[in-house]
């Protein structure tokens, strides 16, 4: 039931404690937690990128209708997703499972070929919509670790990708930015952590078939 009460601790918080920056080791476990989630097939075809750079982050405020978790939080969370349709990735993770699981490559080759012919009936435009899908699954799996260490966070979608994706050089490693979210600890004068949280009810949600 940790998990509930966890949920139930967290708002998308709105103002930051700009002198609070988030431990060394609970970035590890936040990074780990990322690390961990799920993804179709398991290819985990996204790049996460942490953004501590002042400058940096005054300059992708601008970009992000100047809202101030950008540059008051202690870590910027940047998901971006991979832009480009390439069978390497695949095959990258074909060898990574053979590595990891030490078998050989041979015994995992007809899961690669699988992969490939259902990706490869995707057009442009699902691939890259399929592929920003899969940074929100990281996304949850960052805020509920959040959560349940007590950090803050604000998942955001207000933001120029185009911006985005210059200002950090994403472009010409066909990367883009999906979502991002700023993590650190509320201030005391957010008055949204101070409001009940608004849900649906459960048997408005729920409806069993």
């Amino acid at each position: 039931m940790k998990l509930v009460e966890n949920l139930k601790w967290r708002y998308a918080t709105k103002k930051f404690d700009s002198n609070k920056i988030v431990p060394e080791q609970d970035l590890e476990y936040l990074k780990e937690a990322v690390q961990l989630s799920v993804s179709s097939y398991g290819l985990q075809l996204y790049k996460v990128l942490i953004v501590e750079d002042a400058l940096v982050r005054a300059k992708l405020r601008e970009f992000s209708w100047g809202q101030s978790q950008v540059t008051e939080a202690s870590h910027l969370f940047v998901f971006c997703n991979f832009s480009e349709h390439k069978e390497e990735y695949i095959e990258d993770y074909i060898g990574n499972i053979a590595k990891t699981q030490k078998i050989a490559i041979s015994d995992v080759a007809g899961y690669g070929d699988f992969i490939k012919e259902n990706l490869a009936k995707k057009t442009t435009s699902e691939w890259q919509s399929w592929s920003k899908q899969q940074t929100y699954l990281s996304l949850a799996n960052l805020l509920n670790a959040c959560a349940e260490l007590k950090i803050d966070a604000c998942p955001m979608e207000g933001f120029d990708t185009v911006a985005y994706n210059k200002i950090l050089g994403l472009d010409g490693r066909g990367l883009n930015a999906s979502v991002i979210a700023p993590v650190g600890y509320r201030s005391e004068e957010d008055q949204t952590q101070y409001r009940k949280k608004v849900r649906k009810t459960v048997e408005e949600l729920f409806e069993t078939v």
